[in-house]
C-alpha cells in the first residue's frame, strides 16, 4: 500500500493551488449556466440531456451523454452553490484516487519494487493532465478513469479466479458494471471492455496472434471464448443502447473545431488525420507546450506529400508497430522476470525463481508456466505469484494507449476537437507504463553499475520535470484571463477572442476591443468575434461601427440571432422602424437545429420578438403586439426572465381594455420577479382603472347625490385628470348647494384645475355656508386676491383673522397683499 499511498499523496499535493482557481473556459456553460445543476430543475433531466444541458435528441447536442459526472456537478451545487473551491477539491480527490488505483494495477504488472513507484509517480505528476484535473469539467475524464481502471481490476481478478472459485462471476459482473459507470461518465469509459479482452489473450493466457484462431477453431480453452463474447456482448450492448439514446444521429461540428473534418481534400483529410496521433503522442513525451484549446488553426492542415510533418508521421507508425512486434512476437526461451534476467528457466542473477515460456512444437497450447492444464483452465496458483513477462507488458501497456484514444482519431465519426489534452488522461496510462517498462527493460539489459543508476536517475528526473512542469501550468488554470494568455502561441484566435471577453467583463474597453482586433487578424470571419466586437462598439454609442461588425457576424453566420437581435434594437433605436420590424421577423423565423448552444439562440429569437411587440405597441398596434408576445411566451427557454415580456402582455391587454387579462399578465409579471418595478406601476394604473369602474357604477345607482361625484372627482383628481375631476367637482356642488363639505372641496379641485373664477363662485358659497369658518374666509380671501380683486380679498382676509389672529398662512398672504394695494395706489385697512 506504500506506494499507491506515495503515489497518491503526490497527486494531491502537485494540484493543491488548484484549489483557489476560478471556473474557466467550458466550466461556463457545464455549471454556470446549466440548468440541469439547479435545483428547480427536476434531477432526471440530467438522463435526457447532453453534458451542456442540451436535449440530447437535438439536431444540435454535442452528444456527450455525461450523466454521472453532471450529476456530481448538481451535487456540488447542492452543497456549496457556485463556489468553486468545492469543485476544484472533487477534482483533486478524484485525481489522487485515480492515482492510488493506477499504482495498484502497475503493482500487478510490475510487482513490489521501484519500478512501480516510477510509474505511480509519473502518472500523479503529468502535465498532461492539468486540463483533466485543473479545469472542472475535466471531470468527466478523471471519473471516466477511476471506473475504467476499478472495471479493468476486477476483469483481472476474473481472470486470476476462473475455474477455482465460485465468485469469478461476481468479478465479471462487476467488471460489465464499472464500465457501464465508466462510460457515463464519459464515452470512452467503455473501450475498458476492449482492453479487458487484450489483458486476457495476451496477458493472462500469453497468447500469440497466429495461435488466437486455433484456439478459438479446437475449443482449446472455453472459459476463455465465454468471457470475450460476454465481454463483447456487453460493450455492443452498451454502445447500442448509448446510440439509440442520442437519437441514432451522430452530432455535427463546426468547420472551425475540425477543420480536417470539413476539408474538401481528401488528401489532406487522411495526412492530418494520420498526424494528430503523432502530436499526441507527442504531447505525451514533451508537454511543454500546453494549451486549452487546439481547434481551427492550431495545427495547420497537412495538404501535401511534401510536408515535413508526414516523416513524424511516418516515424510513429514504424515505432508503434515495431513495438506490437515486439510485444506479440513468439516467445525466446530467453526472458527477464521481476526484474532479473532469465535463461533457459534459470537465473542469472539472485531473486525468485521463474519458469521460462516455450513454445512448443506441436500445435496445442502449451502452458506459460509450470503448472497444469485441465479442460483448457489453467492451475492458477502459481501464475498469481508469476510476473508478465516484458512482451506481456509492453502489449498491454499499447492496448491502454492506442484503445482509449481511437474514438478520437476520427476513424469511425468525426469528432469536435482537433487536440483535446484531457483527452489523454486514461491514454496516459499506457503511455507511463511503457515509459517504465521501457526503462526496466533497459536497466535489466545494461551490466554496468554507471549505466543502471544513469537509467534510474534519468527516470526520477523526468518525474521531477514533470512535476515541476504541472505545478506552473496549474498557474495558468487559476483564472480565465490567465488561461487564455496562456493560449495566444498556440491558437491566437481563439484566445485573443476568449481574453477579449474577460477585459470587457473588466471594465477594460480599450484592451477588449483590440484583443478582439487581434483575433480577427488571425481569423477574419469569427463570427462570434465580430459579434461581440459590435456588441462592444453599441455599449460605447458607436452605432454605425457596430452596425458594420453586426452585418458581418450575420454574413459569417446567418444563424448568429444575437445579432440580428441587437441590429434591430439599434435601428429601432434611430426611427428606422421598418427595417428594425423586418430584422426582428427575420430572426424569429431562424430554427435553432443543428446549433451549438440551442438555449441561447432561442432566448435572443424571445427577445426579438418582445422587441417587435414593443413596436407594434409604440404604433398603436396592440393586437399584432399580443400576437407576436405569445409567439415569443411559446418559443421562450426555460433559463429566460420572463417579468418584462408577462409586464408588456399587461400593457396590450389594458390598451385593449381586456382588464381581466392585463391583471393576469402582471400578476404574472410579479410572481417571475417580485421586485420588477414596471410591472408594480402598470399594475398600479390597472388598479386605478378597475377603481373608477365602482366610481361610475356609484353614480349610476344614485345619480342626484353629488358626494359620488364628489368621490369620483378626487378619484380623477389623484390621476392628474385635472379637467374631468373639475367637472365632477361641479356637478357635485350643483347637486349638494347646501353641503358645505361638497361646496368647498368642489371649491379647492376646480381651483387646482386653474378654473380659478369658477372656483372663486364656490368659495363665496362656502363662506355664506359657514360665515365664521376661518378656513374658508382665507381661501376665499386667496382666490379675490389671485383673480385681481385685492379689496374684497383683504376683507375677507381680515375677517379670517378676527377669527383665527394667529393664523401665519393668512397673516402672510396678507402682507403679500397689502404689498401689491400700495405699488397700485390702492388705500389699505394697514395704512
Amino acid at each position: 500500500m506504500i506506494a499507491e499511498l506515495v503515489s497518491s499523496a503526490l497527486g494531491l499535493a502537485l494540484y493543491l493551488n488548484t484549489l483557489s482557481a476560478d471556473f474557466c473556459y467550458d466550466d461556463s456553460r457545464a455549471i454556470k449556466t446549466n440548468q440541469d445543476l439547479l435545483p428547480e430543475t427536476p434531477w432526471t433531466h440530467i438522463f435526457y440531456n447532453d453534458f451542456w444541458g442540451t436535449l440530447l435528441t437535438h439536431s444540435g447536442s454535442h452528444k456527450s451523454y455525461r450523466p454521472l459526472c453532471t450529476l456530481s456537478f448538481r451535487l456540488n451545487h447542492a452543497i456549496g452553490g457556485l463556489n468553486p473551491w468545492s469543485y476544484h477539491l472533487v477534482n483533486v480527490l478524484l485525481h489522487a484516487a485515480v492515482t492510488g488505483l493506477f499504482t495498484n494495477f502497475s503493482k500487478i504488472l510490475l510487482g513490489d519494487g521501484y519500478w512501480t513507484f516510477m510509474a505511480g509517480l509519473m502518472f500523479a505528476s503529468h502535465p498532461i493532465h492539468t486540463e483533466a484535473v485543473a479545469g472542472i469539467v475535466g471531470r468527466a475524464d478523471v471519473g471516466a478513469s477511476f471506473f475504467f481502471l476499478l472495471s479493468l481490476l476486477c476483469y483481472m481478478k476474473h481472470c486470476s479466479t476462473r475455474g477455482s472459485s465460485a465468485r469469478t462471476w461476481g468479478w465479471f459482473l462487476g467488471t460489465g458494471m464499472c464500465a457501464g459507470c465508466s462510460m457515463l461518465w464519459k464515452e470512452q469509459g467503455v473501450t475498458v471492455l476492449a482492453v479487458s479482452a487484450v489483458y486476457d489473450v495476451f496477458v493472462f493466457h500469453r497468447l500469440k496472434m497466429k495461435q488466437i484462431l486455433p484456439t478459438i477453431y479446437k475449443g482449446k480453452n472455453l472459459s476463455l471464448f465465454l468471457s470475450i463474447s460476454l465481454l463483447t456482448f456487453w460493450g455492443t450492448s452498451l454502445l447500442g443502447a448509448r446510440l439509440y439514446w442520442m437519437g441514432n444521429k451522430p452530432p455535427s461540428f463546426s468547420n472551425s473545431d475540425n477543420p480536417a473534418a470539413d476539408s474538401d481534400s481528401l488528401l489532406a483529410r487522411t495526412l492530418t488525420f494520420f498526424y494528430l496521433p503523432t502530436k499526441n503522442l507527442w504531447l505525451l513525451l514533451c508537454p511543454d507546450t500546453l494549451s486549452f484549446d487546439w481547434s481551427m488553426d492550431a495545427v495547420p492542415l497537412l495538404k501535401t506529400i511534401s510536408d515535413w510533418r508526414n516523416l513524424h508521421t511516418v516515424a510513429f507508425y514504424t515505432g508503434l508497430l515495431l513495438l506490437a512486434y515486439y510485444g506479440l512476437k513468439s516467445p525466446s526461451i530467453e526472458r527477464e522476470c521481476n526484474g532479473k534476467f532469465v535463461t533457459n528457466g534459470k537465473q542469472n542473477a539472485n531473486g525468485h525463481s521463474c519458469h521460462s515460456e516455450v513454445e512448443y512444437g506441436n500445435s496445442e497450447i502449451k502452458p506459460s508456466f509450470a503448472s497444469k492444464v485441465e479442460n483448457g483452465i489453467r492451475n492458477n496458483a502459481s501464475q498469481r505469484t508469476q510476473l508478465p513477462s516484458t512482451e506481456n507488458i509492453v502489449v498491454l501497456s499499447l492496448s491502454l494507449l492506442i484503445i482509449p484514444f481511437v474514438p478520437a482519431t476520427n476513424l469511425f465519426f468525426y469528432v469536435g476537437f482537433v487536440i483535446a489534452e484531457r483527452v489523454l488522461y486514461i491514454p496516459s496510462m499506457g503511455f507511463c507504463l511503457l515509459i517504465t517498462v521501457g526503462a526496466r527493460a533497459l536497466y535489466v539489459k545494461v551490466q554496468k553499475r554507471f549505466l543502471k543508476s544513469l537509467i534510474f536517475y534519468a527516470t526520477a528526473a523526468l518525474i521531477v520535470f514533470y512535476g515541476l512542469k504541472t505545478a506552473v501550468r496549474n498557474g495558468d488554470w487559476q483564472n480565465e484571463e490567465m488561461l487564455y494568455r496562456s493560449g495566444i502561441k498556440v491558437n491566437p484566435a481563439k484566445a485573443w477572442g476568449n481574453l477579449g471577453n474577460v477585459l470587457k467583463s473588466q471594465s477594460k474597453i480599450s484592451e477588449a476591443e483590440s484583443a478582439y482586433r487581434n483575433a480577427l487578424y488571425y481569423r477574419s470571419n469569427m463570427a462570434d468575434m465580430l459579434y461581440n466586437l459590435g456588441l462592444l462598439l453599441q455599449e460605447n454609442s458607436r452605432f454605425a461601427e457596430a452596425l458594420h461588425y453586426y452585418k458581418l457576424a450575420i454574413g459569417s453566420r446567418p444563424t448568429l440571432a444575437s445579432a440580428y437581435l441587437n441590429t434591430g434594437i439599434i435601428l429601432m433605436n434611430q426611427g428606422k422602424t421598418e427595417e428594425a420590424r423586418r430584422t426582428f421577423l427575420k430572426c424569429s423565423e431562424i430554427p435553432d437545429e443543428n446549433l451549438k448552444d440551442p438555449h441561447a439562440h432561442k432566448s435572443s429569437v424571445t427577445s426579438c420578438l418582445y422587441n417587435l411587440g414593443k413596436l407594434y405597441h409604440e404604433q398603436g398596434h396592440y393586437e399584432d403586439a399580443l400576437s407576436v408576445y405569445k409567439e415569443a411566451i411559446q418559443k421562450m427557454p426555460r433559463q429566460f426572465a420572463p417579468q418584462s415580456l408577462y409586464n408588456m402582455m399587461g400593457e396590450a391587454y389594458m390598451r385593449l381594455s381586456m382588464l381581466p387579462e392585463a391583471e393576469h399578465w402582471y400578476m404574472e409579471s410579479l410572481r417571475s420577479k417580485t421586485d420588477h418595478i414596471p410591472a408594480h406601476l402598470t399594475y398600479g394604473k390597472l388598479l386605478a382603472l378597475t377603481a373608477e369602474k365602482f366610481f361610475l357604477k356609484a353614480i349610476e345607482l344614485d345619480p342626484t347625490k353629488g358626494n359620488c361625484y364628489m368621490h369620483y372627482g378626487q378619484f380623477l383628481l389623484e390621476e392628474a385628470r385635472l379637467i374631468e375631476a373639475a367637472e365632477m367637482a361641479k356637478k357635485a356642488a350643483e347637486l349638494d348647494s347646501t353641503e358645505f363639505d361638497v361646496v368647498f372641496n368642489a371649491a379647492h379641485m376646480l381651483r387646482q384645475a386653474s378654473l380659478n373664477e369658477a372656483a372663486e363662485k364656490y368659495y363665496d358659497l362656502a363662506a355664506r355656508l359657514r360665515p365664521n369658518y376661518p378656513a374658508a374666509l382665507m381661501n376665499l380671501g386667496a382666490i379675490l386676491h389671485l383673480n385681481g380683486r385685492l379689496q374684497k380679498a383683504e376683507a375677507n382676509y381680515l375677517r379670517a383673522l378676527q377669527l383665527k389672529p394667529d393664523d401665519i398662512i393668512t397673516q402672510s398672504n396678507l402682507r403679500k397683499l397689502w404689498n401689491i394695494m400700495e405699488k397700485q395706489g390702492l388705500k389699505t385697512s394697514k395704512t
